[in-house]
């Protein structure tokens, strides 16, 4: 996904409409009620943890849609590493504007730059290796958009971002479709039918699914799904060359290292958006 794509900015600006919407309501009252329409201030945001920043962009892009005549000047770019005491940016112009959009924010840079810092710590634990992280879909509901966005700004690879980029028949798809082979079989009917050019992922829960799998033509990755160590090199072993490998199931940074050392090509895991800590940041009045 290119983030600065038309189709990418579009929804970003649907996330931030629906934000403000549930925030605001019919007006800041508080600000309202105590600070003039027209004060003047000046903010910094400062960083108050350790870790990878993400968000600056998405920032600017809530101050632009709260009020255009703001003034962001950014001193710490999105994917830097920071630090306590750090200031990212000073943001200008009216004080109720900054006001409406602070939480925003926060709340997105916070866990934009918690996925990006858990994303770099794997992607650091994978150098030396050919195997590259993936995020999943377990993002929180209507901010997909942004903790995807994160996990890039973290090193990371994007999977599919719904369901309807690429296609992964999982245990239940082949399940209900009858087997593994009538999966495949079906789906790239499918596809031929609809005229539709989409990838087709597949997961294996054994070694004689992969071997099934691999009987088919058109598979472009084979998810290796809950696999020890030892059956993964397995995996990567009956498969070679004939399309690429992912192993997922409960990955995390103890464990990734060592099914990167069994040779697959990717490993997701939904960790990376469900299960991080956000970093602390603040935005702070500055007082000139």
């Amino acid at each position: 996904m290119d983030y600065n794509s038309k189709e990418a900015q579009e929804e970003i600006t649907r996330i931030i409409k629906n934000a403000l919407r549930e925030d605001l309501g019919d007006g800041d009252h508080s600000s309202l009620s105590c600070i003039p329409a027209t004060a003047m201030g000046k903010a910094r945001l400062l960083v108050k943890d350790d870790g990878i920043l993400a968000g600056v962009a998405f920032a600017k892009a809530v101050f632009h849609e709260v009020d255009p005549t703001l003034q962001i000047d950014v001193r710490i770019e999105d994917g830097s590493p920071v630090k306590y005491g750090d200031e990212a940016f000073y943001v200008t112009g009216s004080s109720q504007s900054i006001l409406k959009a602070e939480r925003l924010v926060l709340n997105a840079m916070q866990r934009m730059s918690a996925i990006a810092t858990k994303t770099k710590k794997f992607v650091a634990l994978l150098e030396g290796t050919k195997t590259q992280i993936l995020d999943t879909r377990k993002t929180t509901p209507g901010m997909r958009m942004l903790e995807k966005w994160a996990v890039v700004i973290g090193g990371g690879v994007n999977h599919r971002f719904g369901l309807y980029d690429v296609i992964m028949l999982k245990d239940n798809h082949i399940d209900f479709a009858g087997g593994v082979s009538k999966a495949i079989q079906k789906t790239k009917q499918y596809l031929k039918d609809t005229n539709r050019d989409l990838k087709i992922i597949v997961e294996a829960r054994d070694l004689e699914e992969i071997k099934e799998i691999l009987t088919n033509q058109g598979v472009y990755r084979i998810l290796i799904d809950n696999f020890n160590y030892e059956n993964t090199k397995k995996a990567v072993e009956l498969i070679g060359d004939q399309c690429l490998t992912e192993s997922s199931g409960g990955i995390t940074l103890d464990t990734a290292r060592k099914y990167a050392e069994c040779g697959v090509d990717f490993i997701s895991s939904g960790a990376l958006t469900h299960s991080v800590y956000n970093l602390d940041l603040s935005l702070k009045a500055v007082h000139e």
